[in-house]
């Protein structure tokens, strides 16, 4: 028989089911204000690393209380209902895996690529998931045909002003298939780091 604690966080986390359009919204904002942070900061600048560095610290210090104690992660999944997903009870928030993804790419990438890597994660990542959950009927690894197509028209279109349009469809169709491997790991993760090796190896200077 379940705790009174435990029936509480069970029903706090089964509120945040569903399509999660807060959620979806949050994550193109997100990717937005990290681009103008480190645009206004300089993509090189010690500054941009610290500031996003400092934000990968904090959420992990948040996910490891709200996963040592039970009752910071109910007050967590109460207060960001909106926001979290079911799969964040027992696992690192997907919120950290976006901030270890930008800075894995600010560290890693060339600084030029920051932003194109930031826009594919920002809007093609949550189109891909609103499209496989609504819409969604072929299963195609992790997600399925129809939210994978959404995610490569969505990358392709946010790319192409940046890049031109040769690298931006070559790049969408290489980070489209990596964010449906079944490879174990975080798409906030994937996703950012696998756009910029993919704009790097097009050769295009962006």
């Amino acid at each position: 028989m379940e705790t009174g604690q435990a029936s509480e966080f069970k029903e706090a986390v089964q509120r945040t089911e569903g399509v999660q359009p807060w959620r979806r919204l949050f994550h193109a904002v997100g990717g937005l204000v990290l681009i103008a942070f480190v645009q206004l900061t300089g993509p090189e600048s010690a500054l941009a690393l610290a500031g996003i560095g400092a934000g990968v610290a904090a959420a992990l210090v948040l996910d490891w209380a709200r996963l040592r104690f039970e009752g910071v992660n109910t007050t967590f999944f109460r207060v960001f209902s909106r926001l979290a997903s079911p799969r964040e009870a027992t696992g690192i928030a997907s919120s950290t895996w976006y901030m270890v993804g930008a800075l894995a790419v600010l560290v890693i990438a060339p600084p030029r690529l920051f932003m194109p890597s930031m826009l594919v994660l920002a809007f093609a990542d949550p189109a891909a998931s609103v499209v496989g959950r609504v819409w969604g009927r072929h299963r195609l690894g992790n997600g399925t045909w129809e939210g994978t197509a959404a995610f490569f028209l969505v990358a392709a279109a946010v790319l192409t002003p940046v890049t031109g349009v040769g690298a931006a469809l070559l790049a969408a169709a290489v980070v489209a298939a990596m964010e449906v491997l079944p490879i174990g790991l975080d798409d906030n993760l994937v996703v950012p780091l696998s756009t910029a090796l993919a704009l790097w190896l097009t050769g295009i200077p962006v």
